[in-house]
C-alpha cells in the first residue's frame, strides 16, 4: 500500500501517511483512491477522533500528481476529469480535524492535502512551491485552496515564479499557511501532540467546529472552483508541449531561489 493509515487506540488519533519517498510522494491514482478510502472510512469509525496526514522518507510531504499518470481528458472545455479532487478530507465529507505536518517539498498537488487540512505544522526546512506554469499549466485548484489562507499577493507570487522560487516554512508562517515550525524532523511529533489533544475533546462539539471554520470560506472556494476545469482546459498547453519543458529540466534553467 503506498498509503499507510495507523491508529493509536488509546488517543483516537490516526495518521495517514503518503509512502512513496522514491517519488517524493507523488500521487498516481491507485494513491488518490486510497486516500479517499481512509477519509471515507473515517466517516463509519468512532475511535477515530483525529487525524495527522503527512509524507514518508523526510524529502517530500507531497510533489503532487505522479507525472507517469495517464488521465484521458475529454475534448470539450467544459468538462474536465482531476484525479487529485477527491484526495481530501472535506472532499469525501470527512469533519473529524485533519492536521499536516510538513518535512521537506510540498507542492503543486500538495496543496489539496494542505487546502482541506484544519492546519499545518512544519519543519523549519521545509519549502512551498507551485510549479503549474513553468510546465505550461494553468494553476486553479492549488490557487484557490492557498487564497483561503494567504493573502493574494503571496499566492500569486507562489504560483507565477513556479519553479524559479520557493517559499521558505518561515515565510509560509508569517502569511499564514503554517500554523507551527518545528526544529528539522520534529513536524510530525508536534502535530501528533496537537491532534491528541483535540481528540480529548467531545468529538461532536469538536467536529461542529470543524464544519463552521469551514463553512465561513466554503462560499468563496465553492465559486472559485467551479470555474477552474474551464480555466485549466483553456490555458494548459498541449500535453505534448508540457511534456518538452518537462525534459528540459535542469538544463538551463539554474536554480531557485529561496524567499
Amino acid at each position: 500500500m503506498s498509503v499507510r493509515v495507523e491508529t493509536e487506540k488509546e488517543t483516537g488519533v490516526a495518521l495517514v501517511t503518503l509512502d512513496q519517498p522514491e517519488k517524493h510522494n507523488a500521487i498516481d491514482l491507485g494513491m488518490a483512491s486510497q486516500l479517499s478510502d481512509a477519509w471515507r472510512q473515517f466517516r463509519f469509525d468512532d475511535a477515530v477522533r483525529a487525524v495527522v496526514v503527512t509524507g514518508a522518507g523526510g524529502k517530500a510531504f507531497c510533489t503532487g500528481i505522479d507525472r507517469s499518470v495517464d488521465v484521458p481528458q475529454p475534448s470539450s472545455p467544459y468538462s474536465i476529469d482531476d484525479p487529485l479532487i477527491a484526495i481530501g478530507p472535506k472532499a469525501n465529507d470527512l469533519w473529524k480535524p485533519v492536521i499536516a505536518a510538513v518535512e521537506g517539498m510540498a507542492c503543486g498537488g500538495a496543496f489539496y492535502l494542505l487546502g482541506e487540512s484544519e492546519f499545518v505544522v512544519a519543519s523549519r526546512e521545509a519549502t512551498f512551491f507551485d510549479p503549474h506554469t513553468t510546465y505550461g499549466m494553468v494553476s486553479a485548484y492549488e490557487t484557490i485552496y492557498l487564497a483561503q489562507r494567504m493573502p493574494y499577493g503571496e499566492v500569486a507570487r507562489i504560483a507565477l515564479m513556479g519553479t524559479a522560487e520557493r517559499t521558505s516554512a518561515r515565510r509560509a508562517y508569517e502569511t499564514g499557511l503554517v500554523s507551527e515550525l518545528t526544529e528539522p524532523g520534529g513536524a510530525l511529533d508536534a502535530a501528533l501532540g496537537c491532534a491528541r489533544t483535540i481528540a480529548s475533546y467531545p468529538t461532536e462539539a469538536v467536529q461542529g467546529t470543524v464544519r463552521a471554520v469551514w463553512a465561513a470560506r466554503e462560499g468563496a472556494r465553492g465559486q472559485a472552483v467551479a470555474h477552474a476545469p474551464q480555466l485549466i482546459a483553456l490555458g494548459n498547453v498541449p500535453p505534448e508541449r508540457q511534456a518538452e519543458r518537462f525534459e528540459g529540466r535542469g538544463r538551463g534553467r539554474g536554480g531557485y531561489r529561496l524567499r
